[in-house]
């Protein structure tokens, strides 16, 4: 049985994989769908055709409930055909103003939940099988005002190129998605202590859009997917540019 895995299906990015994901992968047999709000995975399993859907409802921040998916794959002993690990958020702010719990919140669920469910899904994955990782631009540089959150997609895009570098062997490929913002929900929670700033809400990208591209820069083998003029620009600005320059340019 050939399965795609998706985390943080219930909303933004990851909804969008859910949405398009057989369309791309068409020898799939499942697509199993991790969330923690249950009541929207349960909507968005409805309006999906074409392939039969799993919904699991859980926190991946809880590590007795992520033991449910490692129990679900040593049962059913599926072929991981590809994983898209797309839960996490972000909270701006001063790390000052932020509070100990949404600060922790992030590194455990961007960072330990990722590399959690990345380990546990490796031993069920075959050649040419892929591994999507949302990361961000905002893990080109370090950014005051959003510092625990591009610290931690830093290290989603360093983990993602790394790993890439040792599955090449097993001919698995890893992608890390480097959007710009984009337009989800993901600022309705990012926006608890302070607004988004007036060029990022200018710059925000489809989600649709960024989500067909990436399918597609995965399926091609290539490391790191950017959506956007603008994001790929700034990418190559952040390699050229020392960022003790950038840095108080963008604060």
């Amino acid at each position: 049985m050939k399965i795609a895995v998706i985390t943080g299906a219930s909303s933004g990015l990851g909804r969008e994989f859910a949405k398009q994901i057989n369309q791309h992968f068409v020898t799939l047999d499942e697509v199993w769908l991790i969330a923690r709000r249950e009541e929207r995975l349960n909507e968005l399993k409805e309006s999906l055709h074409g392939v039969h859907v799993r919904t699991i409802p859980i926190d991946l921040c809880d590590r007795d409930a992520v033991g449910t998916y490692e129990e679900m794959l040593q049962k059913f002993h599926p072929q991981i055909r590809v994983l898209v690990n797309a839960a996490g958020y972000g909270k701006m702010g001063y790390v000052e103003q932020i509070s100990e719990e949404d600060l922790a919140g992030e590194i455990r669920l961007n960072c330990e939940s990722l590399t959690r469910m990345t380990k546990i899904s490796l031993p069920y994955m075959a050649k040419r099988s892929n591994i999507i990782n949302i990361a961000s631009s905002a893990a080109f540089m370090p950014q005051p005002n959003f510092a625990v959150y591009a610290a931690s997609k830093s290290y989603v895009l360093s983990f993602s190129r790394a790993l890439h570098q040792e599955l090449k062997k097993h001919g698995i490929v890893v992608t890390a998605v480097c959007p710009g913002p984009v337009n989800t929900e993901f600022f309705d929670i990012a926006e608890s202590y302070t607004k988004t700033k007036g060029y990022k809400v200018i710059l925000r990208a489809n989600a649709g859009k960024v989500v067909t591209l990436a399918i597609k820069d995965a399926m091609k083998g290539k490391t790191v997917s950017t959506y956007g003029v603008v994001m790929k620009a700034f990418r190559v600005v952040t390699k050229i540019i020392p960022h003790g320059l950038i840095v108080p340019f963008i604060h």
